[in-house]
Parts: C-alpha cells; structure tokens; sequence
C-alpha cells in the first residue's frame, strides 16, 4: 500500500511537471539540432539517464564487494581448516604426552626399587 502511495505521489509530481513544463525548445547535440521538443521531455529523459547511471555505477560498486567478499569467504574457509588441522595436531600431542608421562611414571618406581 505504501509504495502504491509513493508511485501516486510521483505520478502527480511528474504530471504537474508536464503541464507546467510544456513549451517547446530546441535541443543541441554538437551538430545535431532537434527543434520542438517539449522541455518535459527532457526534464525526465535527464532524470531517466541519471537514474541509469546512478543504477550502473551502483551495479559495478556491488560486483567489486561481491568479488571482495568472495576473497574473504575463501581466507576464512582456509583458516577454518587451519584451525581444525591445528586442532588434531594438538590432540595428538596431547595424547603422545600422557603416553610418554605414562611410561615415566611406570619408570620411576622401578628406578626408585632399584636402588
């Protein structure tokens, strides 16, 4: 409902532009001339190409961010797998160490009787 309001709101906007702005004017590309244009016309023909271009510009802005966030994506599944082969490292170790405190505990009595 909310947008149908705007849509009307431009809508009569545009209107009151079209009749307010109804003269005709020559238009000048370089070496082209186009006499009789109503300068409606190219109130919203300006509009139009500045909302094009604003659209592209944006465009090329959201491509590069999805390529820059792609990069990123790739950097954390990497150190994720990092973390999770650190992980497995660690636990090794740590079951190498308890087998080697093992085998110093199971040492130790025996050294102690020996003597």
């Amino acid at each position: 409902m909310f947008t149908l309001i705007i849509f009307l709101v431009i809508g009569l906007i545009i209107a009151y532009l079209a009749i307010s702005n109804s003269m005709l004017v020559t238009l000048n590309f370089g070496p082209y001339v186009f006499p009789g244009i109503p300068l409606f016309y190219i109130i919203v023909g300006s509009l139009l190409i500045g909302l094009g271009l604003s659209y592209f510009v944006a465009l090329i802005r959201s491509i590069s961010t999805g390529f820059t966030m792609r990069k990123k994506d790739k950097k954390i599944k990497e150190t994720r797998s990092e973390i999770v082969d650190l992980t497995k490292r660690i636990h090794q170790l740590e079951l190498e160490n308890e087998k080697l405190k093992n085998k110093s505990t199971i040492v130790e009595p025996q050294d102690k009787n020996a003597l």
